[in-house]
């Protein structure tokens, strides 16, 4: 490892500690002094700006730009899986170069305007990361379709240049969609980053309609600078931080000792745990690797089979998505304009329904296949479970910190994360000493990657979402269903199938951003409550992780434990199942969803 961080790393780094630190210092300030620092919230916001075009720099760097596929570039002709790779990249440099021309088109309307955001600090200054981004990111894609030195930085410049003086020449003329989809569709096929897809399928929509190109970058900037935006990067950062110390070890010990060592016990509580931990990661797959090695051999001590640990571990990591803190349980709030603490609260019963259908219907607590063992394993003890409670003390107050501090009105949505990822770096690196600076960059950094390669994604997403909105696509689809689908019966079954499929072919975050504008409009036409709505998309999009192409679960299980993507994918069937009638009872039951908001917002 490099002694000093690389320059993305630095930036995207050094904006997510100050939007950890400055939210902290505005809580300790407003009681002493009545008033914290000068615009804190939009500095805040603005840090996730960098946060966001810098992180997503870094995960090009890391190979984690998110795409469809490897497309053909995983192909056992060489030319051919060449071929795919330099047309994919190349295609994503120049709509790189695109989003780049486009953004500096917004970002000189903003020079005009001359806002400042604070501090005599100009909000075009940081405006302008985006155009620098989008440029850096373009350089970095096209490089990757040379071998050597020059020759990449020849082509990342070329292919840039290219996308930027194409935007600049035809920003605002009329283009023909038809040419841009084909080249897109073939480019998502090749394997090209979806961000460079979305933006461009988006600038190809404006070009059609003759409209200026800035609307693009415009819908990118106003959700990175969104109010709740902040709580993303900063609850990931607390769960990496858990992640990579030994938290799971001792929560993993709480569990066993609550629920016994025998194979029903273990397999309960490796399902509760991994749905725990979802809840802090996001279900980005991070589950399987905090706990897979941890959670696998007691599966396997405890006479549970080694295919079916497996199963047990990818699906229930795709589990807690809709608990508290969960990223996506947060997204959905800040899309569909719902409370965020009525989403926290919301998503409790259904998220314990969902944990017994996978065991039950997922047949993990059938006793056939399962090996005997002998009968000293330990049984459960509330002696013990008091023991290794006090233990784990540190890790079972993490989700009051995050859920109190903001059902009870102390803190708002981005003052609770910051506030909970400070929680998480203190308690593990002063009252269990295992957060030294090399861990706690590694979990910054990737903390970064994440976020970063999730936000260009929504921000892309976002502008394609609001040229459908214009364009009254969701007026149309309210209309449409409601002549094909007669009755709210049908509508939740037509519901159902088609985000199971969404979220087969989706990234999470690109389907909250995409379909929610689409299909909540829908929905309410039904009677159905925007918060059950927004469990039921939840709950089926946690299939999303175990369906291929975009289910990453599946890939983070077979680097984990070794297996071929096929074995992983064959092994996970009960589990889709399971979570797909677990879906469809908290479809048919809106109480689960909304019977607890209800009953403490009173």
């Amino acid at each position: 490892m490099r002694r000093f961080p690389a320059l993305d790393e630095f930036i995207a780094s050094a904006a997510l500690a100050l939007m950890t630190l400055i939210p902290l210092i505005e809580i300790a300030l407003r009681p002493l002094h009545g008033k914290g620092i000068t615009n804190a919230p939009m500095i805040v916001q603005h840090l996730g700006l960098a946060l966001a075009m810098f992180g997503a720099v870094l995960a090009e760097r890391g190979g984690h730009l998110t795409a469809l596929g490897s497309g053909l570039a995983t192909s056992r002709n060489p030319r051919l899986a060449q071929a795919s790779t330099i047309f994919a990249k190349g295609s994503a440099a120049i709509l790189a170069g695109m989003l780049a021309a486009a953004s500096w088109s917004f970002v000189a309307s903003e020079l005009e305007a001359g806002r400042e955001l604070a501090y005599g600090i100009p909000v075009w200054a940081i405006q302008a990361l985006m155009p620098a981004g989008f440029v850096i990111l373009g350089v970095k894609l096209g490089s990757r379709c040379a071998a050597h030195f020059f020759g990449r930085l020849a082509s990342g410049v070329a292919l840039t240049a290219a996308g930027v003086a194409f935007a600049h020449h035809f920003d605002g003329a009329s283009l023909p969609l038809l040419p841009f989809g084909l080249w897109l569709l073939a480019a998502l096929l090749a394997g090209a980053p979806i961000f460079a897809v979305l933006g461009g399928l988006a600038l190809a929509l404006f070009w059609s309609e003759g409209q200026p190109l800035a609307s693009v970058p415009l819908s990118h900037y106003q959700i990175t600078v969104n109010p709740s935006l902040p709580a993303l990067p900063l609850f990931t950062l607390a769960g990496l931080v858990f992640a990579r110390s030994g938290a799971a070890g001792r929560l993993g010990t709480l569990f066993t000792a609550c629920f016994g060592g025998g194979a029903t016990g273990t397999v309960i509580a490796a399902a509760l745990l991994c749905s725990f931990f979802t809840a802090f990661t996001g279900g980005s797959g991070v589950t399987i690797l905090a706990l897979g090695g941890l959670l696998l051999p007691l599966l396997k001590d405890a006479g549970f089979p080694e295919r079916r640990g497996i199963s047990l571990v990818t699906s229930a990591s795709a589990l807690g998505v809709l608990l508290a803190p969960s990223v996506p349980l947060i997204m959905y709030a800040i899309i569909a304009r719902v409370p965020i603490n009525t989403m926290f609260l919301a998503g409790i019963v259904p998220a314990l329904v969902m944990v017994v259908f996978l065991l039950i219907f997922g047949g993990y607590l059938r006793k056939d296949g399962v090996a005997p063992v002998a009968e000293s394993r330990p049984k459960a003890d509330f002696g013990a479970a008091l023991a290794t409670a006090w233990a784990a003390r540190w890790e079972i107050l993490a989700p009051v910190v995050a859920i109190g501090s903001l059902v009870s009105g102390i803190a708002t949505p981005t003052e609770s994360a910051a506030l909970t990822a400070a929680y998480a770096l203190i308690t593990q690196a002063v009252a269990h000493r295992e957060l030294d600076w090399p861990t706690l960059r590694r979990c910054l950094a990737d903390c970064a990657q994440v976020i970063g390669g999730v936000m260009v994604i929504l921000g892309m997403a976002l502008g394609l979402t609001n040229y459908l909105v214009d364009a009254g696509i969701p007026d149309a689809a309210v209309e449409w269903v409601q002549q094909a689908l007669p009755n709210k019966f049908a509508f939740m079954v037509a519901l159902n199938l088609f985000l199971f499929a969404a979220g087969a072919l989706m990234e999470i975050y690109a389907a909250i951003v995409v379909l929610v504008p689409l299909l909540l409009p829908v929905a309410i036409s039904y009677g159905i409550d925007p918060v059950h709505f927004g469990v039921i998309f939840l709950a089926v999009m946690e299939m999303g992780f175990l369906c291929p192409p975009a289910g990453m679960n599946i890939f983070f299980a077979s680097a984990m434990f070794r297996k071929p993507i096929r074995e992983i994918a064959v092994s996970v069937l009960p589990a889709l199942l399971a979570i797909f009638l677990g879906a469809l009872a908290i479809s048919w039951l809106p109480g689960l969803a909304t019977g607890l908001p209800g009953l403490i917002e009173k």
